[in-house]
């Protein structure tokens, strides 16, 4: 099966290719049989190699290398690929749901006038974000790394003729730009100190050449972590996600679910043993998730826009998984990827379906009483934010958090602030799933239904629908079953969590938790749908209308940078527009355009004069002979 492990990534790249380049030659039919096909056939080869990958031995890892990429003095790098337990799972996840996601996406985007160059994009996005999580050097990592950034670029600015739109995926594109710069100095760290950036030497290395909490290896840490922070969306650099719904419904539930904004996570779990050696970059990550989740669940609590409702929430779920790897609870983190993946995908496509449906409204109170009208899309839908709400017992989202907040506490880098910050996050969380369910599909109808969604479309919500139930119960608090499949797994790459000594009993913090999710659950019900006398004091109240609007823009973050940052940089370029080196260039350009208009005097159309010319010329030359 080692052979063919470059098929998982070829295959969404050569529909790239054949849609980039024929794409304007074929049919629809044909468009979406190669642009949703190739990743279908890609998620069929990744479910073989998991089953034949888990009944391997412990510690299995696939290797194959497809050619030798390049050797410039010690730096050398291969075009290989590396397959382990934390890898597969990712490459599971990528795959399968971008596989529904395509095949959403044949009959969501079925009128759009740019049907291949969309599909064609989709799966770029795929084939590097597969590169990314399977390279096992730094070198093809940040290849993939820069590859998400180009398509996200490319598909959130999707539908380029809007303003908005293009101006969105430039923020996103210079934002991230940030977060990638800082990545690339720590990677010429690593490389200036270990003299390699293969993954595994690397990783061995560490542990040998640096001593725990040396500024070195924080410095590479921090570095390494701000890449994490840009391309997932954490605070301070969380201001593109919002912006970026601004692509397609598909584009939001692919970066969301499956790409771009996890490839954060798998880079600081990946190097999870240069973050371990420094304890303060492990407690900047921590810190910086639990200010992240509180702060974008509080502006998610007030949005208006469904599809900013979620981008919010993304952030904030993000910061779940920081948080854990920030206090050593790393299995913790990526099942909480994995179930964050299923159910974030499922509402960011129910999300997209009523919005078509609703002749492309994005207004949540514009909406309401869809619930007889699209009686799966609301059922899913509410599959989903359940799981986003954590229901207890029920849903994967609550298997997921429940670790995280244990651990936040229990964990050796745990702290009761940041349980407290997760707690209040849960409660959050809870309360706008509830909001959302209620105002969207509950109470009177505001815009009336146009086409129902496609079979094609509802599909792949029943099947992300059952996944963001059943995908929790492959790992079920230890207190309660002893059904841990999914840690068992993950800890074959990542560390066992540290537990803390002399701690109170779990089912303590268990019940603390889901005494807060349900309340958060009864709070959201008691304020939107049965319309208490509170929610209209706020809204007449001027001090709460400006807390409220504070977080609808998302804590100020962008009129903050404008302030700090961007008009700054404009009045230094209005100053500097006219420095010497630019004159220096005008004065050139001068020099020609003069040249220009001397000589053209002499290209008047006039015969007589260019005979004249070729013999003054002649005779010139002549002169000349016979004088030297």
């Amino acid at each position: 099966m080692e052979q063919y492990l470059y098929l998982i990534p070829a295959l969404p790249l050569i529909g790239f290719l054949v849609l980039s380049l024929a794409g304007k030659y074929l049919s629809r039919n044909f468009i979406a049989g190669i642009g949703a096909g190739s990743v279908c056939v890609s998620a069929l080869i990744t479910i073989i190699l998991g089953v034949r990958f888990l009944q391997s031995p412990p510690g299995t890892v696939y290797t194959q290398l497809l050619w030798h990429w390049f050797l410039t003095g010690h730096l050398s790098a291969d075009l290989s690929l590396r397959i382990d337990a934390l890898s597969l799972i990712f490459i599971c996840i990528i795959t399968f749901i971008g596989a529904l996601i395509h095949i959403y996406s044949i009959a969501f985007m079925r009128n759009d006038r740019d049907y291949a160059r969309f599909f064609a994009s989709m799966n770029l996005f795929v084939c590097a974000m597969l590169l990314l999580v399977m390279a096992d050097n730094l070198v093809l990592l940040y290849l993939g790394w820069e590859g998400v950034g180009l398509c996200s670029y490319l598909l959130i600015g999707f539908w380029y003729e809007t303003p908005a739109n293009y101006r969105a995926a430039n923020k996103a594109f210079v934002i991230t730009r940030i977060g990638d710069t800082a990545m690339i100095i720590g990677l010429f760290l690593i490389f200036k100190e270990l003299g390699t950036l293969y993954i595994p030497d690397i990783l061995i290395q560490s542990t040998q050449h640096f001593n725990s909490g040396s500024a070195t290896i924080t410095l590479i840490a921090l570095l390494l972590l701000s890449g994490g922070i840009g391309k997932s969306a954490q605070l301070p650099l969380q201001t593109w996600l919002p912006d970026a719904m601004a692509g397609p419904s598909p584009v939001s539930a692919l970066i969301h679910a499956a790409t771009m904004v996890t490839a954060g996570v798998y880079l600081i779990s990946r190097m999870h043993t240069i973050f371990e050696l420094s304890p303060l970059a492990m407690h900047v990550t921590a810190v910086i998730g639990a200010v992240t989740l509180f702060m974008a669940g509080c502006s998610a609590m007030v949005q208006t826009d469904i599809k900013r409702v979620l981008a919010y929430s993304t952030i904030s779920q993000i910061g779940y998984m920081f948080l854990a790897m920030g206090v050593g609870a790393w299995s913790a983190a990526i099942f909480h990827f994995f179930t964050h993946a299923f159910f974030k995908a499922l509402l960011f496509l129910a999300a997209g379906a009523v919005i078509e449906t609703l002749h492309h409204e994005h207004n949540i109170f514009k909406m309401g009483g869809l619930r007889k009208e699209m009686p799966v899309i609301y059922y899913t839908f509410t599959i989903g934010a359940a799981a986003l709400a954590a229901l207890p017992l029920v849903t994967a989202g609550f298997f997921s958090k429940d670790q995280i907040l244990w651990y936040a506490w229990s964990a050796g880098g745990g702290h009761p602030a940041l349980w407290a910050l997760a707690l209040s996050g849960a409660f959050i969380t809870a309360f706008y799933s509830t909001r959302l369910i209620l105002v969207v599909f509950w109470g009177d109808m505001k815009t009336t239904p146009g086409h129902l969604p496609s079979g094609i479309m509802t599909v792949p919500l029943i099947i992300l629908a059952f996944f963001s139930i059943a995908g929790g119960w492959i790992e079920w608090p230890h207190n309660l079953l002893h059904i841990s499949l999914f840690s068992e797994q993950v800890q074959q790459v990542l560390p066992v969590t540290q537990l803390k000594p002399h701690l109170p009993e779990e089912i303590v913090f268990q019940l603390i938790a889901v005494v807060v999710s349900l309340f958060g659950i009864y709070t959201g019900y008691a304020l939107y749908y049965r319309q208490s006398e509170l929610m209209t004091l706020w809204r007449q109240s001027a001090n709460v209308m400006t807390v409220r609007n504070f977080l609808l823009n998302g804590w100020r973050f962008d009129q903050l940078y404008d302030t700090l940052l961007v008009r700054p940089f404009l009045f230094i370029t209005r100053i500097n527009k006219s420095d010497v080196t630019d004159k220096l260039y005008t004065g050139i350009a001068d020099i020609h355009l003069q040249l220009n208009k001397l000589f053209s005097f002499f290209q008047n159309g006039s015969l007589r004069w260019y005979v004249a010319g070729v013999l003054i010329g002649i005779l010139f030359i002549i002169t000349l002979q016979l004088l030297l």
